[in-house]
């Protein structure tokens, strides 16, 4: 059991053992990647005010997100091709998730099922959905989310077409894979992996093929995701789909204050602050920088979650003292899954609790409840317009 102390050593791990296709398509942004590296590196700009002679005994990170009680502000983001990236890797996400008392959320293109990921946990989770022109197929998709007890829909607002990402188009990644001979060589050497991929019968996209009108195996994949994204979205479809799920709605991808209105007035129940990980619009500000106008557009009218940039419990600690409700991890949480399957997932978790839970009590705060901006030294012009 390797010693792991921080996230980075689980992307180390990662690195070695997950195919280049799949480790590529987590660790890569759109276009030049400015956003994808900035979403990181301008948390290096926010500071703690370090407080002592404070209580810090008998402290606790416990909240809710939508209602739900939650362990720590902290939800495994909707991630897709998770089943890629470790076997079964959507039900040992979900797992871990359950074990560690956060919120998991499932991607459409997940590679295992609604169903399937329903009959391996106990716990609700959360079903992401994309803004699809498909009424039929979406209302199916939203009906077998309820038959499953998902206690969310979050729908992604931000997919309307797709960011160009050059690693996936040169490593011949899209849905399904196109393998080429230096990807199959290359898969070829991580033996573990491919041990695990031919051990499990879920290697395609459970929540799609049989499900989407034409789409009866994965070869007709390719042609159905080519046309299904509407590109002509508004607020008044986000309400058709309110309509069509009926409970609890969070809208991801929002971070422009205005959208965030509209996020309000359509009756989500939350919204998640995110630029989709710097995987869509290159050259977009960072999410940590969008959060606070975000935050100060809607007050308490919407719970306000954030998303993208998250690779520590510092960071989490940061979003939540800039505003948001509760946080969303992603690329984190996928090196532990690609490192060491269900307990990498669980390491993931554990090592941001333990920088959250610190990091909290050194800023003199027993309850992240209480956790607020005054925790910070932020530069003036860190906000941008």
């Amino acid at each position: 059991m390797p010693v792991i102390t921080e996230i980075a050593d689980l992307k180390r791990l990662y690195k070695r053992r997950v195919p280049k296709m799949f480790y590529d398509y987590t660790e890569s942004g759109s276009w030049s990647e400015q956003t994808f590296r900035e979403n990181v590196t301008d948390f290096d700009k926010i500071h703690f005010r370090q407080r002592v002679a404070k209580d810090m005994a008998n402290r606790s990170l416990a909240t809710t997100m939508i209602g739900e009680e939650v362990s720590m502000p902290v939800a495994l983001a909707p991630v897709g091709l998770t089943g890629m990236q470790h076997w079964d890797g959507e039900i040992k996400a979900a797992r871990a998730a359950e074990k560690m008392g956060v919120p998991y959320s499932l991607s459409t293109m997940s590679i295992c099922s609604i169903e399937q990921v329903a009959a391996a946990t106990s716990k609700p989770f959360w079903m992401q959905v994309y803004t699809l022109k498909d009424d039929d197929f979406m209302q199916r998709l939203f009906d077998r989310a309820k038959a499953a007890n998902c206690s969310a829909a979050i729908v992604t607002v931000d997919l309307q077409l797709l960011g160009q990402r050059h690693r996936d188009i040169k490593n011949g990644l899209s849905a399904p894979p196109k393998l080429t001979v230096k990807s199959v060589a290359n898969m070829a050497t991580k033996v573990k992996w491919g041990l695990g991929m031919l051990s499990t019968k879920n290697r395609f996209f459970g929540n799609i093929v049989g499900h989407a009108k034409g789409v009866t195996d994965p070869s007709s994949l390719s042609s159905w995701t080519a046309q299904a994204f509407d590109q002509s979205l508004d607020w008044d479809r986000i309400r058709q789909f309110r309509k069509m799920w009926g409970g609890p709605l969070i809208v991801k991808g929002i971070m422009d204050a205005r959208d965030a209105q509209e996020a309000v007035n359509v009756g989500a129940d939350a919204i998640v602050v995110s630029n989709h990980g710097g995987r869509q619009l290159d050259g977009a500000i960072s999410s940590i920088r969008a959060l606070e106008r975000v935050v100060d557009a809607v007050g308490d009218k919407i719970e306000v979650h954030f998303d993208s940039g998250i690779r520590s419990g510092q960071d989490v600690l940061k979003a939540i003292a800039l505003g948001a409700k509760a946080t969303y991890i992603g690329r984190a949480y996928v090196y532990g899954l690609g490192a060491m399957g269900q307990q990498g997932v669980e390491r993931a978790l554990e090592v941001i609790r333990a920088e959250l839970d610190s990091s909290m009590a050194l800023c003199g705060h027993r309850f992240i409840t209480d956790v607020d901006r005054e925790i910070l030294h932020v530069p003036g012009d860190f906000s941008l317009d």
